[in-house]
């Protein structure tokens, strides 16, 4: 079954499935895009390298800064070593989930 948004609202905030490239010239955060089993996933970009965990924290402090949250309000719920990752934002709301999306 295709997943048609990355982000869903789960007890206690939502996840957020994201594409991860490490290593990029720039920081970036989009598009949405499809994965190989035509889920959608938000694309974001780092340019920390994918070791001891640094890509992961350059996503976490990318996406907080953004979106006016405190890091310590992401964490990686999946994936922590693979590129397709599954995010949890904690106390995000549906209405966080539609101020992002016209964002996008």
């Amino acid at each position: 079954m295709d997943k048609k948004t990355p982000f869903a609202a789960v007890s206690g905030g939502i996840t957020l499935d994201v594409r991860l490239t490490p290593k990029a010239t720039h920081d970036r955060i989009g598009p949405l895009a499809a994965d190989a089993d035509g889920n959608v996933v938000l694309k974001v970009a780092v340019t920390a390298p994918p070791e001891d965990g640094k890509a992961n924290k350059a996503l976490i402090k990318l996406l907080a800064k953004s979106w006016r949250l405190p890091k310590g309000a992401i964490t990686v719920k999946k994936g922590a070593k693979d590129r397709r990752k599954t995010l949890f934002i904690e106390g995000a709301t549906e209405k966080f989930i539609e101020g992002l999306k016209v964002g996008l």
